[in-house]
């Protein structure tokens, strides 16, 4: 397995609560462990950003905690590119608060499921969801981490 890992850092806060090279590349790693060899750009951004680009891209208007953008290559060229992923940190942040969750597991799990989105699974159906789901919190519990959506249900 080889994956190109491209971290991009546009956050206006220089915090340290952000997580690490090493722990980002780690989480992707491990949900693409299986794949002989990848490229993705995983971009931290601020509010404004991700704003914007919910706003373009999902007609959405808000921040949004992350969003992904699979490469859409012809078939015939047969590259490794899977696209990139862009995550708020200050929606992580709220959020983890919010859900009463470590920051740094709930990272994790934007992480994962920016990457399953890359890899063409989806949660807009409810069948899709549940194998989505499943696939996140076996990666998730690999990784050490507990099932995020039974910490949701239990707030």
């Amino acid at each position: 397995m080889s994956i190109d890992l491209d971290i991009q850092r546009d956050v206006n806060d220089n915090s340290s609560d952000l997580p690490s090279d090493e722990e980002l590349r780690l989480w992707v790693e491990t949900v693409l462990s299986d794949q002989e060899h990848s490229e993705l750009t995983l971009r931290l951004c601020n509010e404004e950003e991700i704003s914007s680009l919910n706003e373009t891209y999902r007609q959405k208007t808000g921040s949004t905690n992350v969003l992904s953008f699979p490469a859409e290559l012809p078939e015939e060229l047969n590259l490794p590119l899977l696209g990139d992923i862009v995550i708020c940190a200050n929606v992580v942040e709220k959020e983890a608060k919010e859900q009463k969750k470590s920051l740094e597991a709930h990272w994790a799990h934007m992480v994962v499921h920016g990457v399953f989105h890359l890899l063409g699974y989806d949660h807009v159906e409810e069948n899709e969801a549940e194998i989505m789901e499943e696939k996140e919190i076996n990666i998730l519990s690999k990784l050490g981490y507990k099932n995020p959506y039974s910490v949701m249900e239990s707030i």
